[in-house]
């Protein structure tokens, strides 16, 4: 077996003892599928090897965003090394301040994905293997839509995103998760809700996330991170991809500063909304089965009824999330003075941890729609925050009715 957190790992050995190991013992490829799934072990032999585009991904080596512009993709930027003893997906991305001198990674499977869980072992990094640090950069893991047209309906998005550097007016280590409803290029205009930690995530992570029933659920660690619903809930189907991108150049102090990104597995289930530890001890039972792939979606499998538990995981995190306000309010259930002199909020507005908005919530997350009923309350930003709604979003702190 490869790397499992000790918490996931444990919490996968009792499950694998179950249903999935027993089946698997007698027969494998039965008791491994027993819906539409992707696993891959990312055991390739390079960016070139022809298992990579039989199995549906792609290395990407066209020029364009996101990132810096001119910036290179360079297949060789993926590679799949043996990470702490185990094969896995590497990207890398280097820099020297230019945009000619600037290439970037990213890996991306067909698009075929939608509703269900998906899961990925991480290894974020801080600093870059050579060179000066403190570029600003993304590591992710992340779906989507391609978007045809601004403030495409039909678009959507699902990101983890790590910022080491900071960046987006961040000045330190950040990550966030952000669930796309739409977006316009020029002039930019973001239809979106985002949760962030402000603190390094540096190393192995395990990160998941659950697409059913209008939420999108992210769990780091067997810890949940992120509920978000209502218009930012994807509709069509998505791509799955990794990639490692520069957002620019000026913060780079000069020379050649080269970073890296490792996925350990990649697993992905339709339409079971799965539990982290669920989710490891089928990626567990894979590894005890020997398989390093199989791709089932989209083949007219079923799933099994009914879907398992979505209890909370009673698996510990090795690191916890900072969702405090980085000033701690003194609540006040009235709203306070702020009701008479604070705007209204509105959903393209950018707004910074401190700032005070008015608002009464929509009914179903939906902002602009049928309102809840609850009034007008007072709302305090616990951070950089745009297009989440006050009521439905951990970025706003509610201080009481006005």
């Amino acid at each position: 077996m490869k790397r499992l957190t000790a918490g996931l790992a444990a919490t996968a050995a009792v499950l694998a003892t179950g249903t999935v190991a027993a089946v698997a013992s007698s027969s494998p490829a039965v008791a491994l599928a027993p819906c539409q799934v992707l696993f891959d072990d990312f055991n390739y032999s390079g960016p070139a090897d022809p298992l990579i585009s039989q199995r549906g991904w792609t290395v990407r080596t066209n020029a364009g965003g996101p990132g810096v512009p001119g910036a290179s993709w360079p297949a060789s930027n993926i590679s799949f090394p043996t990470v702490d003893g185990a094969k896995s997906l590497q990207l890398q991305a280097s820099t020297d301040g230019t945009s000619g001198g600037t290439s970037q990674a990213e890996l991306f499977h067909q698009r075929k994905f939608f509703e269900g869980t998906y899961a990925a072992r991480v290894k974020f990094t801080d600093t870059p293997v050579s060179g000066n640090d403190g570029d600003r950069l993304v590591e992710t893991f992340f779906t989507i839509t391609p978007l045809n047209s601004a403030m495409d309906p039909n678009y959507g998005e699902i990101d983890f995103e790590y910022l080491p550097n900071g960046g987006w007016g961040e000045q330190g280590p950040i990550f966030y998760q952000t669930t796309w409803e739409t977006y316009r290029p020029e002039p930019w205009e973001a239809v979106n809700t985002h949760t962030a930690q402000r603190q390094s995530f540096a190393g192995w992570h395990d990160l998941m996330f659950t697409v059913s029933g209008g939420h999108v659920k992210y769990y780091v660690d067997g810890v949940l991170f992120a509920d978000h619903s209502g218009i930012y809930y994807p509709e069509t189907p998505m791509s799955i991809n990794f990639n490692l991108w520069f957002i620019d150049t000026v913060a780079h102090t000069g020379g050649m500063s080269t970073y890296r990104q490792q996925v350990d597995y990649l697993y992905h289930t339709v339409n079971e909304t799965l539990t982290p530890a669920q989710a490891a001890a089928r990626v567990a039972a894979f590894r005890s089965a020997g398989t390093t792939h199989t791709d089932t979606v989209g083949s007219g499998g079923s799933c099994p009824t009914p879907n398992p538990t979505t209890a909370s995981p009673s698996v510990s995190p090795s690191v916890s999330p900072s969702v405090s306000p980085s000033v701690s309010p003194t609540v006040n259930p009235t709203g306070g003075p702020g009701c008479s002199t604070a705007p209204f909020w509105n959903i393209n507005s950018v707004y910074q941890g401190g700032n005070l908005v008015r608002h009464q919530r929509s009914a179903n997350g939906v902002p602009g729609g049928p309102p809840s009923g609850d009034g007008v309350h007072l709302w305090r930003a616990r951070w950089w925050t745009q297009g989440s709604e006050p009521g439905w979003t951990q970025q706003w702190e509610d201080l009481g009715r006005c």
